[in-house]
């Protein structure tokens, strides 16, 4: 039943016995690796060699004939401003340029990087012309759509020596591959929801601004000629190969190795497992916060609502802004009076909570939810005397509540009960939904709407593609060229029917019965693009992604695709499938969470 992947994720290594799962080496692994050295003292590694990120090519001008205008006349650009022009005019067919936040954003960065001489004439955004420079990239796009199969083959020859020289590194020995090799290019930042840097300018990523980490015995990566790293480091109790910061958000980036190392691998087992143990301990810690909420201790009051928040609706736990962030984002512990309205009845139900406030990203949350009766009261007590901008939750903040969940088990954090909460909700939303009689296109709709009752509970939204009508346009337009195949085989069907009821021979008879599998194939299509139609609607404004990579245990899906006979590769792609390795060997069909 169990495959080995020791060749697949560890290079090598020697198969073990199976023995009960304690470990990531319990499944059938090639171990060797797993339990090469392991040491408690933080060290991540002894070994770390690579050839530093690969830089993004530098800008190439617009041709001579692909001009800008400003108030109806061409005007020669400098190389700088012309590039940050380019980025505002690929996307002129996003609704991004549509909002006022982004066009300010981008105008005011823009100016800045121009010339005095560009500054003086272009003063409105309203009167730059970007259309020959969109047209000049939709054409340019266009025709590398349009490549032959041998051009598209030479293009990625050159993307696979790249990725050969720079996407793979050696640590302790073995060759592991680099999960994000590049940088990011230069561009304007879009953000999530309605974030208020949208439309800022994000600088180009220069050597300069690199931190390298290797081991002192390795080749240190040459900066590309004329330049320098900012700084080379030998710090084996991380896990970071480089690291830039990003000018917008002033955040670090890291440059790490791929998902289906061994050091990620072991990461994500190890944050499923200690969700798992949570399920042993979930219930007395609801009963301890739940006695909570009579404490003579306002702090104890406070600390309790805001857990049942957390567990309850997957709240994140707040005071997670990254250093920089200027938007007006908050969490369960930063919560303030403005966010929540207290309802003693709303459509019919009793002691409802009505939330609303921008999330992680500037998602807005907004959520209209009925709770205990000791969890409203202990609200309308905490709301008193204060005004909208002051803390709800004024006596706690995520160390405090962090410290006394460590004490309730070891290793549990409010992003624990999100990480349990939805794996928990998959787990039974799988089994209500799924029907053991669908075909696979069945399976995936339960599936997916699994997953979409956690992407819901963890607040995963995402706009509404921009190719979403001209999408359901196209799957429509075959759904209805299917029923005319549909009817036409009925019809078809008839006739061979009432020949074979005339002639009473074997030729007619066959024709009856090809008639009959082609109606049941055309139904079976039909059925397929239906289901299609069902899916796509319904999670145009959901991501079910997020949820899927981050917080739910892939076991879940393996075993689901294992018990229904649905293939794993319908439920995650090759990249997804080498993340999950680990999972995939270990898990049979009876695995429960």
């Amino acid at each position: 039943m169990y495959r080995r992947l020791a060749t697949l994720l560890l290079g090598r290594g020697v198969p073990r016995p199976r023995v009960a799962p304690t470990s990531l080496c319990a499944g059938s692994w090639g171990c060797s690796r797993w339990e090469e050295e392991k040491t408690n003292d933080g060290v991540k590694w002894r070994q770390l060699e690579h050839k530093g990120p690969y830089f993004v090519p530098l800008y190439e001008p617009l041709p001579d004939d692909v001009q800008f205008y400003y108030d109806g006349k061409p005007l020669k650009l400098s190389l700088a401003t012309e590039e940050i022009a380019t980025f505002y005019a690929k996307m002129l067919d996003h609704e991004y340029t549509t909002k006022e936040i982004f066009q300010n954003n981008f105008f005011n960065d823009w100016r800045k990087e121009m010339t005095p001489q560009e500054q003086e004439v272009i003063k409105q955004l309203d009167k730059c012309d970007f259309r020959e420079i969109h047209k000049y990239f939709v054409d340019k796009n266009e025709a590398r759509k349009a490549l032959s199969k041998e051009e598209k083959q030479k293009l990625k020859e050159e993307a696979d020596k790249i990725q050969e020289e720079y996407g793979y590194c050696i640590l302790d020995g073995h060759r592991e591959k680099i999960g994000n090799f590049k940088t990011e290019p230069p561009g304007l930042f879009r953000g999530r929801g309605d974030h208020p840097k949208m439309g800022m300018l994000k600088k180009r990523i220069m050597p300069e601004d690199v931190i390298i980490n290797c081991s002192k015995d390795s080749k240190i990566p040459e900066p590309p000629a004329g330049h320098k790293w900012k700084e080379v480091r030998f710090d084996n109790t991380v896990t970071w190969l480089a690291s830039w910061t990003e000018n917008i958000q002033n955040s670090l980036k890291y440059i790490m190795l791929n998902p289906s190392s061994k050091l990620k691998g072991e990461k994500d087992w190890q944050k499923f497992e200690v969700a798992r143990r949570l399920k042993d301990v979930v219930h007395k810690i609801r009963a301890q916060y739940q006695a909570d909420w009579k404490s003579k201790e306002m702090k104890k009051r406070q600390r309790a609502v805001a857990l049942y928040f957390i567990d309850k609706l997957a709240l994140r736990a707040g005071n997670e802004k990254e250093e920089g962030e200027t938007a007006d984002t908050v969490g369960c512990c930063s919560l303030r009076v403005e966010h929540i309205k207290l309802h003693p009845r709303l459509d019919g139900q009793e002691h409802v909570v009505e939330f609303d406030f921008l999330g992680k990203d500037s998602i807005r949350y907004y959520n209209k939810v009925s709770v205990e009766k000791l969890v409203f009261k202990n609200l309308q007590l905490f709301m008193k005397n204060k005004d909208p901008g002051d803390d709800l939750f004024d006596r706690l903040n995520t160390t405090i509540l962090n410290k006394h969940l460590q004490k309730l088990m070891n290793g549990l954090t409010a992003k624990v009960f999100r990480t349990y909460n939805a794996s928990i909700t998959l787990q039974e939303q799988l089994k209500a939904l799924t029907n053991p009689e669908d075909n696979v296109a069945g399976k995936l709709l339960s599936y997916n709407r699994a997953n979409r009752a956690v992407a819901i509970l963890c607040n995963h939204q995402r706009s509404t593609p921009k190719t979403f009508e001209k999408s359901m346009q196209n799957l429509q337009t075959k759904i209805d060229a299917k029923k005319q195949q549909l009817e036409k085989a009925q019809e078809e069907l008839e006739k061979a029917e009432d020949e074979f009821k005339d002639t009473k021979d074997a030729k007619a008879e066959a024709n009856v019965q090809k008639k009959k599998k082609l109606l049941e194939r055309l139904k079976e299509q039909l059925a397929k693009l239906n289901v299609q139609a069902t899916d796509k609607e319904e999670n145009k404004q959901i991501a079910l992604g997020t949820s899927k990579l981050n917080y739910l245990d892939p076991r879940i899906s393996i075993a689901w695709c294992k018990k229904f006979g649905v293939p794993i590769e319908k439920i995650y792609n090759k990249t997804q499938r080498e993340k999950f390795a680990w999972a995939i060997d270990m898990t049979d069909e009876d695995f429960e969470f």
